[in-house]
């Protein structure tokens, strides 16, 4: 990977972007590395592409030999509460695609309503840890796979862990999960991180929607996290996604950033 690229910087010294990699782009400005691009594919297929540079003039020149390099469409992400960065890439023809609310959801029952939910009936909640592995990754799928055929994978924004080659599920001990008779009809997957636990996916299969398993769900997770006192959860939610809005927003979750997928087609 040797494609160089080389214009004038902002004190008339040449950057020299060079493609280092598959992935990494290096601007080199009078010696030294001022600014860095890298390209990443998501376990959606999808090719996302960031940029660090001190200033505009080197972004936009890191921007061009990628665009250069790279086949589209090409995908960003950017918060929205920072304007410069989001303008930097509609520069280069981005344009925003669809928007993240990230969420803060409180656990304590009394603010949630949830202490009263109870699982439908027929239907046990396994606890994170408890799920056997082969049932759950056979309801990872199957839930992935609906997804898709619907609203598209694409929508979960925040699928952004590297994995082995088909590979969806990294961490069973994460998830708990809906049982119905001998099946497994939905899971919630809690990332017990450390400043703020974070609800990464919460899913059930299609032809058990509508029947309060998801509410179920989310009430054992968050009661679980209550317990182990802590005070509240992060959760990510597609603006498009109604139900999953309606469902947050009715336990008293509070809008706390937003994030903004661009793409140049």
């Amino acid at each position: 990977m040797n494609s160089v690229h080389s214009t004038p910087g902002a004190d008339d010294h040449p950057v020299v972007v060079t493609r280092v990699s598959d992935t990494q782009w290096h601007a080199v400005e009078d010696e030294l590395t001022v600014g860095r691009g890298v390209a990443s594919r998501r376990p959606d297929g999808r090719l996302f592409v960031s940029i660090d540079a001190w200033h505009g003039v080197v972004f936009d020149r890191i921007a061009d030999a990628m665009l250069a390099d790279l086949p589209t469409p090409l995908y960003t992400v950017v918060d929205e509460a920072d304007p410069e960065s989001r303008s930097a890439w509609e520069r280069t023809g981005f344009a925003t695609a669809r928007r993240e609310w990230g969420c803060l959801v409180p656990t304590d029952p009394q603010i949630t309503g949830l202490g009263s939910v109870r699982s439908p009936s027929g239907v046990t909640i396994v606890p994170a840890g408890e799920a056997e592995e082969g049932p759950l990754r056979a309801l990872d799928r199957i839930v992935r796979d609906e997804i898709e055929a619907t609203v598209g994978w694409q929508t979960m924004l925040a699928e952004v862990l590297p994995r082995p080659a088909g590979t969806t599920l990294l961490d069973p001990s994460k998830y708990a999960v809906a049982r119905h008779g001998d099946e497994y009809v939905g899971l919630v997957r809690v990332a017990p991180l450390t400043r703020q636990p974070r609800i990464g996916l919460i899913a059930v299969r299609a032809d058990r929607h509508r029947r309060g398993i998801a509410r179920a769900l989310l009430a054992h997770a968050l009661g679980s996290l209550h317990h182990s006192g802590t005070a509240s959860a992060w959760a990510e939610v597609d603006e498009s996604n109604a139900a999953a809005t309606a469902l947050f927003e009715s336990i008293g979750a509070r809008r706390a950033a937003s994030t903004l997928e661009l793409v140049r087609p």
